[in-house]
């Protein structure tokens, strides 16, 4: 029951289960509201599972790699060679990549292809950014900005073919383009915004091992500025979007994406500007991570209003 426990936080779990809803959210009140037809449901679950699995094995060769890091930064959080040996840690990742890569091609097969190699890709970009990429300057948190948004994104290529996917195409189509890049660009902009917090409550143990995250090259000040700027474009381009949706009396999503994205993003930047402490940085990572949250949970109202 130890090990299973262990194995579970180590694959972060919770995090696991916010990738699946998102996917799940985005197809039922996004998709299946502006297409009709039918599609197998195993290609949706095949792709979510290929998702998670990936994740999942990401998880885990980031904590591999982290060892000595974690030691200083969460000493009470990395479970490799405290419970699971570094070996199991390596076979989960490559049988969990394997699974997620054999998930992909049973969702789209060859018809496809460039899902696979973009998952494959995924594999591989998540054992460089544990590996040297999350060492360098901004380059790890544009990685994993970049594959959050993918969540969105698989979905939406998965089941819509790639010469119908720039904008062009009937009214559903360009409604369905719009919505996903939406989303997929307020994921990645959020994350930028939470891994630039993150690498702040992380400086002492990156900083020993020789990481040049942007506070350890550019300072804190510069961080905070840095991380400033990204909330406060987003926050300029949700102001917009409410402003656009006000003609079509959208009121319910409107109060709901008011009072739970744009007031905590307003929130978040005041907090951040008198943020000293780690675990202030900390409470600010989880923050993110709620603000995330309810901006997915607000794919609801467009099965209420598309």
């Amino acid at each position: 029951m130890r090990l299973l426990t262990a194995f579970f936080r180590l694959i972060r779990w919770q995090n696991l289960v916010f990738i699946g809803l998102t996917q799940l959210l985005f197809y039922w009140c996004i998709y299946k509201v502006l297409f009709r037809n039918e599609h197998s449901l195993s290609t949706l679950v095949l792709i979510i599972a290929a998702s998670i699995l990936i994740a999942a094995a990401g998880y885990i060769i980031n904590d591999y790699f982290d060892l000595n890091i974690d030691r200083i930064n969460k000493p009470n959080k990395n479970l490799i060679n405290l419970v699971i040996s570094r070996r199991w840690a390596i076979v989960w990742h490559l049988a969990l990549s394997l699974g997620a890569i054999a998930c992909t091609f049973f969702a789209v097969h060859l018809q496809k292809w460039y899902l696979i190699v973009a998952n494959i890709g995924c594999v591989l970009l998540l054992w460089f950014y544990s590996t040297s990429l999350k060492r360098g300057f901004l380059i790890g948190n544009i990685v994993i900005a970049v594959l959050t948004a993918w969540t969105i994104l698989v979905i939406f290529y998965a089941f819509v073919p790639v010469v119908n996917s720039v904008g062009a195409g009937n009214d559903a189509q360009i409604k369905l383009f719009r919505t996903t890049f939406l989303y997929a660009g307020f994921a990645f902009i959020i994350t930028l915004i939470r891994e630039a917090i993150k690498d702040i409550e992380d400086m002492k143990g990156d900083a020993r091992y020789g990481c040049k995250t942007l506070p350890i090259v550019a300072g804190v000040t510069a961080t905070k500025i840095y991380t400033a700027v990204w909330t406060i474009v987003l926050l300029s381009a949700l102001i917009v979007l409410q402003l656009y949706v006000l003609q079509f009396k959208w009121w319910w999503a409107i109060l709901y994406s008011s009072l739970f994205v744009i007031v905590p993003l307003v929130f978040l930047v005041f907090k951040l500007y008198k943020a000293q402490s780690v675990a202030e940085f900390s409470s600010l990572s989880s923050l993110t991570k709620w603000i995330m949250l309810s901006g997915i949970l607000s794919m609801v109202f467009f099965r209420i209003y598309f």
